[in-house]
């Protein structure tokens, strides 16, 4: 079988039989591509010639190539995808060895999650207040995100509809999974002015879509537009950190952790399919407290 052929059955496989989201889908073909353009540089055009030492030296490949070298977490990402295709293939009898199975990704360093402070966040917030229809989006869009810790795919990709009523919204995370999330007053403040008095007037510019959230030409709002959304409050409020779309998930997060939340219940709202995952939020929230206490108390240093 043809790499080519390989690559677009496990694609037709992750999509359809698994059903996995769009967006983890297309994550799969760009990590294949790079895979399958290396191979094709190697004079691998089956598959089942590829060995054991041609993943490690693919591995080894990405950390070390002249343009853009990519990190420990990119590295583990681009594997993963790797070694699912070589079980694929084992699973479908095209191979009879997984060459991917032992090749280990490099070893990732502690990385905690960016979150900026409650002070941040008021500020980053207030730096889309005004009565323009732009602001009146922007406001509600970083409202939302913020209130709920969603997902930028899962809010760019409501409807109104999904708004069911002014206390709770339906977000559809990765899988399709949908749960339900309870909005607080400030958002739905944000919302309330934006679906009277902006969308209406950014919904006759376009052809008529459900979306929730729309563009200047009455389109759906983009991943694209809301992470220069983000940036360009950021740059208004003055904040000297980096601040993204994903920044507002962790804040909401950390903040609620900080609060006295319990972990399993941000797990519930944040989508985790696992509450290790939500856990490494609490290790935030300690080295807050940590901060804290050296600073603050007489004797702690």
């Amino acid at each position: 079988m043809s790499v080519e052929t390989a690559v677009d059955s496990f694609l037709r496989h992750v999509s359809v039989e698994r059903g996995l989201a769009a967006n983890t889908v297309s994550a799969y073909r760009r990590d294949l591509a790079v895979y399958t353009a290396w191979l094709a540089e190697h004079e691998l055009t089956d598959l089942r010639e590829v060995t054991s030492g041609h993943v490690s030296e693919f591995v080894r490949y990405l950390g070390q190539r002249e343009e853009s070298p990519l990190t420990a977490s990119s590295i583990a990402r681009m594997l993963s995808t790797v070694r699912s295709l070589h079980r694929f293939l084992l699973g479908e009898s095209v191979v009879e060895i997984d060459v991917a199975h032992d090749t280990k990704p490099p070893k990732l360093g502690s990385r905690l999650p960016k979150a900026i402070s409650i002070d941040q966040v008021a500020a980053l917030l207030a730096a889309t207040d005004g009565d323009e229809v732009q602001q009146l989006r922007d406001k509600a869009l970083l409202e939302l995100l913020y209130a709920t810790g969603a997902r930028v795919s899962e809010v760019i990709n409501l409807n109104v509809d999904d708004v069911l009523d002014e206390e709770v919204v339906r977000l559809t995370g990765k899988g399709d999974k949908q749960r339900i999330v309870p909005v607080g007053s400030y958002a739905r403040a944000a919302m309330d002015a934006y679906l009277v008095r902006a969308r209406p007037l950014l919904s006759v510019r376009g052809k008529s879509t459900p979306a929730l959230f729309l563009g200047i030409r009455g389109q759906r709002v983009s991943r694209q537009n809301a992470w220069l959304i983000i940036r360009a409050a950021a740059v208004r409020a003055g904040l000297e950190v980096e601040v993204s779309p994903h920044t507002l998930r962790h804040s909401f997060a950390t903040h609620l952790l900080a609060g006295g939340a319990d972990v399993r219940v941000v797990q519930e709202l944040l989508g985790h399919s696992s509450v290790a995952t939500t856990q490494i939020y609490t290790l935030v929230t300690a080295d807050t407290l940590r901060d804290m206490y050296t600073t603050a108390h007489p004797r702690a240093r």
